[in-house]
């Protein structure tokens, strides 16, 4: 399910499945690949979201996709895990971060970078919509050139310089 301000993802399906043919072939152990840390299975246990796959190593147990938050902006609560309810709240509050996306399985630690992506406000003001509604605007209220009137990313950008 896509976020309203998910923007930036990148997909690790091909990495995942290189790696799972090099387990299968047995050009790696899956004791290398099944090494999820206690701190990783805890937050999969408490704030994950199980799915209906099936782990790709043992087959008993389905996976858990666990969500972690990275920015300057969330301070403590940076390198937190989170669940998928709370990350559209967060993304109405804070203007951006990262959210990882890891797979694991409880049973025999398999885990993996499914995905990663940016969430938060400033995804708002990329869609087309409002970026040519704020284009309109300006040109009708008269700004000048300093800027007064213009789009919010243009000005948000050169504030960034």
């Amino acid at each position: 399910m896509r976020m309203r301000t998910q923007r930036q993802v990148v997909d690790y399906s091909l990495r995942r499945r290189a790696l799972l043919r090099d387990v299968f072939s047995g050009r790696l152990g899956t004791y290398e690949v099944c090494d999820a840390s206690p701190y990783l299975k805890n937050a999969a246990r408490f704030h994950g979201e199980p799915t209906d796959r099936r782990c790709p190593i043992c087959r008993r147990e389905n996976l858990t996709l666990v969500h972690y938050i990275y920015g300057d902006e969330l301070k403590q609560s940076a390198g937190q895990a989170r669940t998928r309810t709370e990350l559209p709240v967060l993304a109405m509050t804070f203007r951006e971060f990262q959210v990882y996306v890891v797979e694991v399985c409880r049973a025999c630690d398999w885990n993996h970078l499914v995905e990663q992506f940016l969430l938060g406000r400033d995804g708002l003001t990329d869609e087309p919509g409002v970026e040519a509604a704020a284009a309109v605007g300006s040109s009708t209220s008269g700004s000048s050139a300093t800027g007064v009137g213009a789009p919010a990313t243009k000005r948000r950008r050169e504030a960034r310089r």
